[in-house]
């Protein structure tokens, strides 16, 4: 049995303390932010948005038209001060939830892909499917904080989601949204908390089923056992599929409410499971290191390095056609989203594509190289990274705007997730056999060879 180590365990728990000290401070020095602050900031942005050159137009006008223009000017700014208050006051619940979706997101496609690989009566992978149920423990943790996080949204704690500002339903108010009425039967409070709760239970309750089949499988007899993890991930796959797509609807295009893609969705569950199986290939690599899966050979590196390959290129895919289908149609309501994207995240949102697609290709198309450890861990991080930053910048541009750099909020929230990750996984591992014995594949998985 694997023992998870005190110099492993230590390093978790000071993630976690670090990176939750440094998310107390960011949320303590964002509600301290002053709409004087805000204000100072728009003063050294050179006319970011354009609000200080309107004041120039009215120095030739008559007194009284001076006057009402400077009023007029007056209150344009501070509206516009106000705006950015509030981004400045979204950065840190942005940075954190930047962090829990994707750790949340690479979790939930590591038990996706553990379903695909039962339903799919695959045998390459039974000898890794303890490292996944290990990876999948992390799931109970950060969706009782994504539950957190909900609640506190739908309760007005921040500003993230602008649907849901005071008005824009009533047709007498001023923030009354015409776009966003057309689709209220779905954008509403209630029934975005609701729909949360029911993905978060559903997911959850099927961790907790097939783990405690597959355990039970070591000294079942016969494949009753078996056969009822078989079911139960047949049916998750359907609620999956179907709860992943509304989920990316409900907690990412939602922060973009005038702006849609009917792809979106394919496109998150891309991001997500090159970034799982990544996370798949580097423990199952540190556990192989440390000698605790003697039977995992170079043929099993050597699968999980080709996933990571095709769904780089099957991600590229997506971005290009999501990207290039809006912006040749030149909608103005769809086009506004890549626009932003240009002018504020242009570095990120080009970059990733290279750290996403260009980096895996030349690293990883070599058959030989997927079989080098050291090589899926130099692509892995670099596909992790670029993954990160595509949530950063799927979230970021809507909730902070031009506001927006990467410093203690942004790395703190990271070192709390991946500390809480490691003590989720490694401990989960510890506390079953490192190979699942009662699987009726298992001989086939010990012999593969690629």
């Amino acid at each position: 049995m694997y023992q998870f180590s005190g110099k492993l365990k230590t390093f978790a728990l000071a993630f976690m303390v670090i990176g939750a000290l440094g998310v107390a401070y960011s949320f303590y020095n964002g509600s301290n932010t002053t709409l004087e602050d805000a204000k100072e900031i728009i003063a050294n942005q050179h006319d970011t948005h354009g609000a200080a050159t309107v004041a120039t137009h009215a120095s030739d006008a008559h007194d009284q038209t001076k006057s009402t223009e400077h009023a007029a000017d007056t209150h344009a700014n501070d509206e516009h001060a106000e705006h950015v208050l509030h981004q400045l006051q979204n950065r840190p619940w942005s940075a954190f939830y930047v962090s829990l979706f994707f750790f949340l997101g690479i979790t939930l496609l590591v038990l996706a892909f553990y379903a695909i690989q039962r339903v799919a009566q695959a045998g390459w992978s039974i000898v890794l499917f303890r490292v996944m149920e290990a990876i999948t423990a992390n799931l109970h943790y950060v969706s009782v904080i994504m539950l957190l996080f909900l609640i506190a949204t739908f309760m007005h704690m921040n500003h993230l989601f602008p649907w849901m500002a005071e008005g824009t339903f009533d047709p007498t108010s001023a923030n009354f949204d015409p776009i966003v009425d057309v689709k209220k039967m779905w954008l509403n409070t209630p029934g975005w908390l609701m729909r949360s709760i029911v993905y978060l239970a559903g997911w959850n309750l099927y961790r907790y089923f097939v783990r405690k089949n597959s355990i039970a499988e070591d000294t079942a007899e016969g494949i009753k056992t078996y056969k009822k993890s078989y079911h139960a991930s047949v049916i998750f796959l359907v609620f999956f599929m179907i709860t992943e797509s509304m989920m990316s609807w409900d907690w990412i295009m939602g922060l973009d409410p005038h702006w849609f893609s009917s792809l979106f969705g394919w496109y998150v569950l891309a991001s997500l499971l090159v970034s799982a199986i990544t996370v798949i290939a580097f423990v199952t690599i540190y556990l192989r290191a440390k000698g605790h899966l003697p039977f995992v050979n170079d043929s099993h590196l050597h699968d999980l390095a080709k996933y990571m390959f095709g769904f780089s290129v099957f991600w590229t895919y997506l971005w290009y056609s999501q990207f290039m289908l809006i912006w040749y149609a030149d909608m103005s309501e769809e086009t506004v989203y890549f626009i932003t994207r240009f002018e504020d995240y242009n570095l990120p949102f080009l970059g990733m594509v290279v750290m996403n697609f260009v980096f895996p290709i030349l690293l990883l198309m070599n058959s030989d190289f997927k079989r080098v450890p050291w090589f899926i861990v130099i692509g892995g991080l670099v596909i992790l990274a670029g993954h990160y930053i595509d949530v950063f910048v799927m979230i970021m541009p809507s909730t902070v705007g031009d506001q927006w750099f990467f410093g203690i909020p942004e790395i703190s929230a990271l070192l709390f997730f991946l500390g809480l990750f490691i003590y989720a996984t490694f401990s989960s591992f510890a506390k079953a056999a490192p190979l699942a014995k009662g699987n009726p594949f298992l001989h086939e998985s010990e012999h593969f060879h690629y």
